[in-house]
């Protein structure tokens, strides 16, 4: 399981809150894993100089086709001013078509607590994944 460690590109603040965003991907099979593979190490090196950004780290399982990012923001706005910037805001449409499911968390945790814990992300990604699985008009995967 090749596992990005946790980085810091920009120290937290000793003290506020930080907004965490853990995500979980599934392509929808093994040839698709290579292709999600190298454009997630493309979006890996723009999130290490991504201003706003205290922390990120990444989970790769290519056997089971999938992928867990877990990052840590100064702001929500600061994470979706990445989310729309180059090569990211490409990156998302040109995978859609790979992609089988995607969960997304979202949650405020206190400066103090970074890193977080691939335990907890994952805990909170399943949670959500749940959630999203009970929701009316929800289709079968």
């Amino acid at each position: 399981m090749p596992t990005l460690p946790w980085v810091t590109p920009h120290p937290a603040p000793a003290e506020g809150t930080t907004v965490v965003m853990a995500s979980r991907f599934e392509v929808r099979s093994l040839r698709d894993v290579p292709r999600f593979f190298v454009k997630s190490l493309v979006a890996w090196k723009q999130v290490r100089s991504a201003p706003g950004v205290f922390g990120a780290s990444l989970i790769a399982r290519p056997l089971k086709r999938e992928f867990y990012t877990l990052s840590a923001w100064e702001s929500r706005e600061a994470l979706h001013a990445f989310a729309r910037t180059e090569p990211h805001r490409s990156l998302m449409t040109e995978l859609k078509p790979t992609m089988r499911t995607s969960t997304f968390t979202f949650w405020e945790a206190p400066a103090a607590d970074l890193p977080i814990g691939w335990d907890e992300a994952k805990r909170r990604v399943e949670e959500r994944r749940r959630a999203d699985d009970a929701a009316p008009g929800k289709a079968p995967a």
